[in-house]
């Protein structure tokens, strides 16, 4: 009896030490057939690759033609006002229907109190962006300065190659080719996790390129605008690249229209020569390949659609203003780096100022303060309030006199800048009064001229009706003017609507 169960022991013990052996057998063939599969595949993908950049090659050697690009499209030619009208003092007349605001009791030999809110200290922001660590740590180093992060790249050294002195189709082309034989994979796919670690948009993420040429290229611009041209190609965007006797242009296709940016059309298809370091070009006339890299289809999308900063080396500007007897003193918080990542921005249209987020660093401590401003009070002196606040505490002078080109400026730039004008003004203050009132707000583009218009629940004086609603005109750029006040030499002018999302 112990001996037969002896033996099951011994029976069971073996089927048991078997049978993981079998399982692992077999998971290895599994494996290895897996591998052999994707080494197959990645075969097969490598042989496309070299096949497409071979075609490619063969393509940029002999397509070319010789095109203007066009100056860029100018806004509005109609000029601005060189100095803000001031309205006449008018009696406020609040509706009975709102809250009416508390008496203000001031003696005549007094000044009236600073009303200062407490400044807001910003808290840490959960999407605030930060760069990865790159895993595999193989090839050339390069580390870019990105708006005041720093960030790192490894890169495959044939990446770095030389280039004729003497530019022509077959220099680009003989380029294209020894750039096509690099290991760029891994390049690639360091570019995409910082792009998504930075929370960057499609100009954001053609910048950071950029960056990365200038590193590997410190001294060959035309080398930079190569290298970018094949990354961005590499990774799906419709670039392409100009040239003249002695200067490479980076050309690309935008969802937006660009402003004062030259261009080209081909297949009814704007192609910009954007500019990635701050250079002004003016092309004229250059030469380009007609067609483009097969898959790569993307165009930039210029929407400033995330308010993440770092967070790092914020300033502050204190502004000043008065509003129904009392003094004010708001603290506006800026981060320069960002403000420096705005400036890259081509000029755009208002729209997108209009619906472009505002950075934490800047809105957190301006919206709470302003908050506490107009607590308690009705829907009109609330927005008269914001309307007091960027009419006088912003200083005012036309882009022209400022910058010595037209210059949209988004908000956290117009509290950056010492000058704003009548756009940048309506911005800023369509942004507050979204956020802090919740109102609809449209824009108002007159000739030379930029306002808004805002929907109360009881309009008074000027107005616009836009899809069925009455929305008051509010000019950020006419001094006192209150809600319902157009500019005088605009009051007999039909503005065009931009709306708001």
């Amino acid at each position: 009896m112990a001996f037969r169960l002896y033996i099951k022991i011994i029976f069971s013990t073996s089927a048991l030490l078997s049978a993981p052996v079998i399982a692992i057998s077999d998971f290895e063939a599994w494996k290895m057939q897996q591998q052999q599969g994707m080494q197959q595949q990645k075969s097969e993908f490598q042989q496309y690759r070299d096949a497409r950049d071979r075609e490619f090659t063969d393509f940029l050697k002999q397509q070319w033609k010789d095109v203007s690009l066009l100056h860029g499209f100018v806004r509005d030619e109609n000029p601005k006002p060189v100095v803000m009208p001031v309205a006449k003092p008018e009696p406020v007349k609040v509706p009975v229907t709102q809250p009416l605001p508390k008496p203000i009791i001031t003696e005549p030999d007094i000044t009236p109190a600073i009303v200062k809110p407490e400044p807001v200290v910003i808290p840490p922001q959960p999407d605030k962006p930060a760069p990865v660590t790159v895993e595999i740590q193989k090839g050339s180093r390069a580390r870019i300065d990105f708006f005041g992060t720093g960030v790192s790249f490894y890169y495959d050294p044939k990446l770095k190659q030389s280039l004729s002195a003497r530019l022509n189709e077959t220099a680009v082309s003989n380029f294209w080719s020894e750039l096509s034989r690099a290991d760029y994979e891994p390049l690639l796919s360091q570019l995409d996790k910082q792009a998504d670690a930075l929370l960057l948009n499609d100009w954001g993420y053609a910048l950071l390129v950029h960056k990365l040429s200038a590193a590997i290229y410190p001294s060959s611009s035309n080398r930079q605008a190569l290298l970018t041209w094949f990354i961005l190609t590499k990774a799906g965007y419709r670039s392409r690249i100009a040239y003249s006797e002695n200067k490479v242009y980076l050309l690309m296709p935008s969802r937006h229209q660009l402003y004062d940016t030259p261009f080209f059309t081909f297949d009814n298809q704007r192609y910009y020569a954007v500019s990635l370091d701050g250079t002004i070009h003016k092309p004229g006339r250059v030469y380009t390949y007609d067609g483009h890299y097969p898959g790569a289809d993307r165009k930039l999308d210029m929407r400033l659609d995330n308010k993440a900063t770092q967070g790092e080396h914020v300033n502050t500007r204190n502004l000043r203003f008065e509003f129904a007897g009392n003094d004010y003193e708001i603290d506006v918080a800026y981060e320069k780096s960002r403000v420096d990542f705005l400036n890259t921005y081509p000029q755009l249209d208002l729209e997108l100022y209009f619906d472009s987020k505002v950075g934490n660093t800047t809105a957190s401590p301006l919206l709470d303060q302003l908050s506490v401003a107009i607590e308690g009070m009705g829907e009109q002196e609330a927005v008269n309030f914001l309307l007091r606040f960027v009419q006088t505490s912003l200083k005012y002078k036309t882009d022209e006199r400022q910058f010595g080109q037209e210059n949209y400026l988004f908000p956290e730039e117009t509290i950056y800048y010492p000058y704003s004008d009548c756009e940048d003004r309506s911005v800023l203050f369509a942004w507050l009064v979204r956020r802090l009132l919740g109102l609809e707000v449209v824009g108002l583009s007159y000739p030379g001229h930029v306002a808004t218009a805002v929907h109360l629940k009881q309009s008074t004086g000027d107005y616009i009706v836009h899809e069925g609603k009455r929305f008051s005109v509010a000019d950020p750029t006419y001094v006192n003017a209150r809600a319902g006040m157009t500019m005088p030499e605009y009051r007999n002018t039909r503005p065009d609507v931009i709306r708001i999302q």
